[in-house]
């Protein structure tokens, strides 16, 4: 495996190791303002150590918001670290990949509207603030379904709905809504899907946890990764979803990271734990805190998310279906506030296991992300935003150990807890006025994002949905 280099991969034994694994084509991948992948391709007996060295040029204007036709001329220069081989492609089609960061044509200065670079910019502000490292662990669900009609995400959704949405396999088997959580065979028929699709996350070098059926109805899946520094999860999502789809594709089923696929069932959700470390002490663990063994840094950390959380909500939850997920009932929160093991709440402190033997292991879980979100984007502007409650000494407030969900309006109003936003435009709105959000995502970016999701927001807007039909037709 490449992983002999020991982080000395060099352009030289990079092409080697591609030539000694008889790879045909070698793909060099650009993440977009949404988080999408983009990808152009070579083939390796056309590529040398130079090519890699000074990267390779693409037109910026037809990558959606990263620049404008009279100045296009970029360069993809590929991050020889992330080098993988895709395990599922074969003979006159055996391709590898590289994740690139783009630089600007000619100058060969960095381009600051580069999601990857935005993660980098973060880490380099951690480093400098005296932290080593921001380790993140996302909880990526998704669902699976045998078909999809395009019609739903075109024009013609005027027409009423018939099937549009196929649960994976539920032709043989039902489980209620909200009842997937942990089904065994035959009732969870996703299962060969998640062993190949574990299997190739583990071919790709990346570690795993568990793997299981999620809670909404059949279809839903996760498979957790372990925890890594910021940039190095974020490209792991992108690897993770990549592969969702390419194995699903083998299993004659599509992937969809759509946040509310399924009309009153839960959603999917990116749940993800955050820890912040100096050299080898994770400073979010106190064995002397007797409510959950967190230190004050971590408390001022979690007092900065939700400090932000209105502003974070663009970021991390970015799509008008989005808000569709964050409602009350179906395990995702709704409510600024934190607690430990309480899954109502914003921010919980997990708490399986106590003591020094599981101090490594100290973490908050920040529960709003979604799996749409840009995972370099997402990352960053939490991390600083917790890094301002740390600067800051933000109080997150006293933690709530209820069910938030049964709370009164006057109890919330009596605790100081605030509400998400309930749409994308109040959360844009939110992102708009808050300067530490807006400082973590650079100039570039953010001008980038809120242009692309104010439009997104207008055009959902006029939509006319078969809901209203039903709803006000005949009213």
């Amino acid at each position: 495996m490449y992983s002999e280099w020991c982080g000395n991969l060099t352009s030289v034994n990079a092409i080697e190791y591609l030539r000694r694994e008889q790879v045909k084509w070698v793909n060099f991948w650009i993440t977009d303002i949404n988080g999408r992948i983009r990808s152009f391709s070579y083939p390796l007996s056309n590529l040398d150590e130079r090519d890699l060295e000074m990267g390779m040029g693409f037109d910026g204007s037809s990558i959606p918001s990263f620049k404008s036709i009279e100045e296009s001329d970029m360069v993809a220069k590929p991050d020889l670290k992330t080098m993988k081989v895709i395990p599922w492609t074969m003979g006159e089609y055996k391709s590898a990949f590289f994740i690139t960061d783009i630089y600007e044509g000619y100058s060969g200065e960095r381009f600051k509207g580069d999601p990857r670079y935005v993660a980098q910019r973060a880490e380099k502000i951690l480093n400098e603030s005296g932290f080593t490292a921001a380790y993140m662990a996302p909880e990526i669900e998704f669902f699976v379904f045998k078909k999809i009609n395009p019609a739903v995400s075109m024009k013609q959704i005027n027409a009423a709905p018939t099937n549009e949405l196929v649960p994976a396999v539920n032709f043989k088997h039902s489980i209620k809504f909200k009842d997937g959580y942990f089904q065994v065979p035959p009732l969870d028929e996703t299962h060969e899907f998640r062993m190949d699709f574990a299997s190739a996350l583990m071919d790709l070098g990346i570690k795993i946890g568990k793997t299981h059926h999620e809670v909404a109805t059949l279809g839903q899946v996760e498979i957790i990764m372990i925890a890594d520094t910021l940039t190095n999860m974020a490209d792991k999502v992108q690897i993770y979803k990549f592969t969702a789809r390419n194995i699903a594709e083998q299993h004659g089923l599509v992937a969809t990271f759509m946040p509310k696929p399924i009309v009153e069932d839960n959603g999917s959700g990116m749940h993800v734990h955050q820890s912040l470390w100096k050299g080898d002490v994770n400073v979010f663990y106190d064995p002397d805190d007797e409510y959950a063994e967190l230190s004050q840094t971590g408390r001022y950390y979690i007092g900065g998310i939700l400090e932000h959380a209105e502003a974070l909500a663009a970021i991390v939850a970015p799509t008008v279906n989005s808000y569709k997920r964050l409602v009350p009932g179906f395990e995702a929160p709704v409510y600024i506030c934190w607690g430990r093991k309480n899954r109502s709440a914003l921010v919980r402190v997990p708490l399986y296991l106590k003591g020094k033997v599981v101090k490594r292991r100290k973490r908050i879980e920040v529960r709003f992300p979604d799996p749409l979100c840009n995972p370099y984007l997402a990352f960053a502007a939490m991390a600083l935003a917790g890094l301002d409650g740390i600067k800051k000494k933000i109080d997150p407030g006293d933690p709530v150990d209820e069910d938030v969900y049964k709370f009164s309006k006057k109890k919330m109003r009596e605790l100081g807890i605030r509400e998400l936003p309930g749409s994308l435009k109040e959360a844009l709105d939110a992102l708009e006025s808050d300067e530490v959000v807006q400082r973590a995502l650079g100039s570039e970016v953010l001008n980038q994002f809120l242009e692309v999701k104010r439009k997104e927001w207008i055009e959902y807007s006029m939509q006319v949905t078969p809901w209203e039909y039903t709803q006000y037709f005949n009213f």
